[in-house]
């Protein structure tokens, strides 16, 4: 399994825009985030985690010509935004997007002009598949949907074999992390430092992978907050690293 991260970055992205804080204007490539969203390359298939509004620009940058399907976790539009820049996938019959109920229904009335009777010629073609948490398949792949809450809203994270990507998380129930058990590698949201209500911290992140004990783990969704790429990477565990724009990736 490859998984490729398309962005890092929370909804403004690093830098934001109008700041001229010290993180917004460094000259490193592991500070620019665009907004979260993740490429699982495994068994044959390439499976989008998200959309983000930066799809496109994140599709050029890694030569993406192919996808299988989308994971949706939620319907914030940091994570929906690209939705309609997935025309191009769309050429040999309709995208499936995996998505809740409640997804379902907000896309439907947020883009609705995807989802006609009769369509524009020119819009995305796209079939909207309601899960919930049991695990479903595609192409015989073995999707399992974990539950957790951003903020008071329920939302998905996904584990794929050994590997699970979990985003815009604050809590996990206790059954969740069962499912999270014996994994090689974690992707996890931590905002910053500083506590949020509807986010993971460093902190809360940190103490949510030692009870996961991932053999490896990433923190992904950082705001300008979260400070440089190398002061984060010098204060985490040996185990832990912090995700950035580009990153690849390997689980064997």
């Amino acid at each position: 399994m490859d998984v490729t991260i398309l962005g890092s970055g929370t909804s403004k992205g690093v830098p934001e825009v109008a700041c001229a804080c010290k993180v917004c204007r460094s000259d490193s490539k592991f500070d620019k985030r665009l907004r979260a969203s993740a490429l699982v390359r495994t068994h044959g298939l390439e499976l989008l985690i998200d959309a983000s509004p930066d799809f496109r620009q994140q599709a050029l940058r890694c030569d993406l010509y192919h996808v299988d399907a989308v994971l949706v976790t939620h319907s914030h539009y940091d994570h929906v935004g690209g939705i309609d820049d997935l025309r191009p996938f769309c050429a040999d019959g309709a995208l499936p997007l995996y998505v809740r109920e409640d997804v379902y229904d907000d896309l439907g009335r947020r883009l609705d002009y995807c989802f006609r009777d009769h369509l524009y010629p020119g819009v995305p073609a796209l079939d909207r598949i309601k899960i919930d948490d049991r695990p479903f398949f595609i192409n015989g792949l073995k999707i399992i949907p974990i539950n957790v809450m951003h903020g008071k809203l329920p939302i998905f994270g996904y584990r794929i074999g050994d590997f699970a990507y979990i985003t815009d998380a604050k809590t996990i129930p206790e059954e969740e992390l069962e499912k999270l058990k014996g994994l090689k590698v974690l992707v996890l949201n931590a905002l910053r430092p500083r506590k949020h209500f509807a986010h993971l911290s460093f902190e809360e992140a940190l103490d949510l992978i030692k009870r996961i004990k991932p053999e490896k783990a990433y923190l992904t969704h950082f705001n300008h907050e979260a400070g440089f790429h190398k002061d984060i990477e010098r204060m985490l565990p040996e185990n832990v690293h912090p995700c950035f724009d580009g990153l690849n990736i390997r689980i064997e």
